[in-house]
């Protein structure tokens, strides 16, 4: 089975769910995570609140025998992303990544994320400055095949090519199409038939904890390649998340990113705030999606937990 990634969703696998679900993760087999991204603006100060997310947690760790987190970053400014990085080798990491695939408009528009395609040249200075800051084979990318077109990768590839990365992660989706429709499967082949640097799929992947790793294809004649082009393994995200819900323990949990979320937040608003984002993903379960009209009108965390129970 090829190794599994949990991925980056902004808002939801943070450290402190990943904290709460370390046992979930062990048990799936998860090798490490990628953190939801950081921004590296002009100006940058990197302290401890703008880097909390990815600050050694002690649980993390132990998580699994050789768990990794490794944080990532979203910029379109090379020297600033230089500093975020710097700041990400003084806590002891050794791996980064760059977000070159974030579909939101708000983000893409402002050249930044999946707006990267619209200038390439920034892209592989970002690159150039991610090898040389991190080192060769220490430095990643995530991406997705276009921003409108699905062959705008390919066409992008002997640029990527020039850099020796950890590894090119690719959602098999364009910028344009966010979270819906189908995966393109086999344009994810023929890039990742083009890579001279490992290759990871995301996208769709299906999740199950009596079956961990599902291949995300839909015939057997496709899953040999799964082994030979995914190279680097599977990133998992939204399968996983939502696989969560349907554990016996999902409320056991729940109360424990609870617990770790208010030692972290402010009020119950914030808090509140990231659990619904949670539970909007467990709705694919009976359970959830009978109690979501009540869960999302709870207006306070003992509320939530009073209906969760």
């Amino acid at each position: 089975m090829n190794s599994l990634w949990l991925a980056p969703l902004r808002g939801v696998t943070i450290r402190a769910f990943r904290e709460a679900f370390a046992g979930p993760l062990r048990a799936a087999g998860f090798v490490g995570a990628f953190a939801p991204f950081i921004p590296a603006n002009p100006g940058i100060r990197v302290g401890d609140r703008l880097l909390d997310d990815v600050r050694p947690f002690p649980t993390e760790s132990g998580c699994h025998s050789q768990f990794t987190v490794v944080p990532q970053v979203i910029s379109k400014d090379p020297a600033a992303m230089r500093v975020l990085l710097k700041g990400f080798k003084d806590r002891g990491f050794d791996r980064a990544d760059l977000n070159a695939g974030c579909p939101f408009p708000m983000i893409r528009r402002r050249g930044r994320g999946s707006g990267l395609f619209k200038t390439p040249e920034v892209l592989e200075s970002l690159l150039e400055a991610g090898c040389d800051e991190m080192g060769p084979g220490k430095f990643s990318l995530k991406i997705r095949l276009g921003l409108e077109n699905p062959d705008e990768l390919k066409a992008l590839m002997p640029r990527i090519n020039r850099y020796p990365l950890a590894v090119l992660t690719v959602h098999a989706r364009t910028a344009r199409q966010m979270y819906e429709g189908a995966c393109d499967v086999r344009r994810f082949e023929e890039v990742a038939a083009l890579s001279t640097n490992p290759v990871m799929y995301n996208g769709d992947v299906p999740f199950s904890f009596h079956s961990p790793g599902t291949v995300p294809f839909d015939s057997a004649a496709e899953k040999p390649f799964a082994v030979s082009h995914s190279s680097y393994g599977l990133m998992v995200g939204r399968g996983f998340v939502r696989a969560l819900g349907g554990e016996d323990d999902a409320v056991e949990r729940l109360r424990a990113y609870i617990d770790l979320s208010r030692a972290e937040l402010s009020g119950d608003r914030p808090v509140l705030g990231r659990m619904k984002e949670l539970l909007a993903y467990w709705c694919v379960w009976p359970k959830w999606r009978r109690l979501w009209p009540l869960l999302k009108i709870c207006r306070t965390v003992d509320e939530l937990l009073l209906v969760a129970r």
